[in-house]
């Protein structure tokens, strides 16, 4: 155990439900994932998961033309879910079949 960071996960499941604030689906969506901030040094970040195998590759990028040729290449490869954040938006594609 790290004396830095000790790992308190035991104090924390052992705790009364009503030391827990509940939070509402929408709440948490807004709080999360629309409240995400990237540093002002990096332009995107690329997530590509493989559906076959479930292996995810990520992606940091500080220029937008280097972070276009990925996404490109990696456009290529139907078997990817790929997952773009930017400054405004969090952007999903996925080339498979809808089931």
């Amino acid at each position: 155990m790290s004396e830095y960071f000790p790992n308190k996960w035991e104090l924390f499941a052992s705790a009364p439900d009503d030391m827990f604030q509940e939070h509402t689906f929408q709440e948490v969506m807004e709080w999360k994932v629309m409240g995400w901030e990237l540093p002002r040094d990096i332009c995107c970040i690329i997530r590509a998961k493989n559906t076959d195998t479930g292996k995810v590759r990520e992606y940091t990028y500080r220029k937008q033309d280097a972070a276009e040729k990925r996404l490109m290449r990696l456009m290529d490869n139907p078997d990817l879910e790929i997952a773009v954040v930017n400054h405004d938006a969090v952007h999903h594609i996925y080339q498979g079949e809808e089931s």
